[in-house]
């Protein structure tokens, strides 16, 4: 009995260490941590896969459940004053130094989680923003936008595009302290697709007498037209954000169809409307050669009116296809008058490709843009400075983040 009790109790362990263990890169510090962390995140995927099969609860709705762990009330403490307001009939957490000020800086911040997921009231956004506030001297207001699938494009987009309107507003800048020639958008992933979206609208608003200082992208997600890039391909397997998990996220955000997200994970979702625009994020041209690796260039395939297909296709491409879901869409007159840009991206992303890219674009059209590479980085890292995962790499990210923020507001 106890040899058979032995038995059970190594099988179990080697399980449990073949479950966990991944082939996760070298270079990447803290290898087991990732490991263990994603040993969870895909759990949980293949329970929101199955409960989708039964019928029980959609893939989005199970995996809100990474929302709901991380969420908290938050509250002001000695230095930092908290409050929940509306501003344009939109939910947003302002955070305030309790000691008066004039002058001040702002930073808007837009929460990542591929518009599916994710919130402002999550623990590692409440101590970030808790960390500007206090470094910085600063305003944060962060945005509680409405989510897909619930609320399909533009609606996240317009919630946060009319926080910050509103917020731009001289009367109420000078309600919060805050120098209208000191304020920064910011955001991760798809929070910095929003962060990059409302930049590029608002300069093209007639009459718009306060306009953003900075932007500030971690990691972000710019375009839906070619989900092939070098590092879509290279890291198609990583933790935290799998090539499957930002389709999916990039499906959803258009539609509950699914047939979008068979084209998109094919990478044949374009149609001639959308060809048009394949020149913008064209990764042949827009990427350094040492990004392209062992990679060769090849234009996403275009659908032409095949019968039963475009009529799944047509309607969401419309909005792949729209600047405001992939800010990379655009000519580049429109970024010349771009506020300043920082720009940061990591190595085993497959997102990468999107932010170099950027950072290509912006500076052949006379941008000033920062641009910081972790050769040594996973999407998602900066998020990941609570215990029990608190990553060195997530802390020299923030560090160098809000000094960049220090240094430009």
């Amino acid at each position: 009995m106890r040899l058979g009790s032995i038995i059970l109790f190594v099988a179990l362990c080697s399980f449990t260490a073949y479950y966990i263990y991944e082939p996760i890169p070298e270079e990447i510090e803290e290898r087991w941590k990732l490991m263990l962390i994603n040993s969870f995140f895909r759990s949980l995927s293949h329970l929101a896969d199955l409960s989708e099969l039964l019928g029980l609860k959609d893939y989005m709705g199970v995996m809100y459940f990474i929302t709901l762990a991380e969420k908290i009330v938050p509250v002001s403490d000695e230095h930092v004053k908290v409050t929940e307001e509306k501003f344009d009939g939109v939910e947003v957490v302002l955070y305030q130094p309790k000691h008066r000020g004039t002058d001040r800086r702002a930073v808007i911040y837009l929460h990542g989680g591929g518009w599916c997921l994710g919130s402002s009231r999550m623990s590692p956004y409440d101590l970030l923003a808790r960390k500007i506030v206090t470094d910085l001297d600063a305003v944060v207001l962060s945005v509680e936008y409405r989510l897909a699938p619930a609320h399909h494009f533009p609606v996240p987009y317009e919630d946060v595009y009319r926080v910050v309107k509103h917020f731009l507003q001289k009367g109420v800048l000078a309600q919060y302290s805050v120098g209208s020639g000191r304020i920064a958008v910011s955001g991760d992933s798809a929070g910095g697709n929003l962060a990059a979206a409302v930049s590029q609208q608002l300069q093209k608003e007639p009459g718009q007498q306060v306009q953003l200082k900075a932007q500030a992208l971690i990691y972000p997600v710019l375009q839906a037209l070619d989900l092939n890039t070098p590092s879509y391909q290279q890291n198609q397997d990583m933790p935290i954000l799998p090539r499957t998990l930002m389709v999916r996220f990039w499906s959803e955000y258009f539609t509950t169809d699914k047939a979008l997200f068979r084209a998109m994970m094919a990478n044949t979702h374009n149609n001639p409307e959308s060809s048009s625009l394949l020149k913008f994020v064209n990764w042949s041209a827009f990427l350094p050669e040492t990004y392209h690796r062992k990679y060769n260039y090849s234009a996403p395939a275009v659908v032409q009116g095949v019968e039963g297909k475009a009529a799944v296709i047509d309607g969401p491409s419309r909005s792949f296809a729209d600047p405001r879901a992939s800010p990379l869409l655009v000519p580049d007159k429109a970024l010349r008058s771009l506020p300043k840009a920082y720009i940061l991206t990591c190595e085993y992303d497959v997102l990468r490709d999107d932010g170099i890219m950027y950072v290509t674009r912006l500076r052949a059209a006379g941008v000033d843009v920062t641009h910081e590479h972790y050769d040594t980085g996973f999407h998602g890292a900066l998020m990941f400075t609570v215990w029990p995962a608190d990553f060195l790499i997530a802390r020299r990210m923030t560090d160098n983040y809000i000094t960049w923020l220090k240094e430009n507001l």
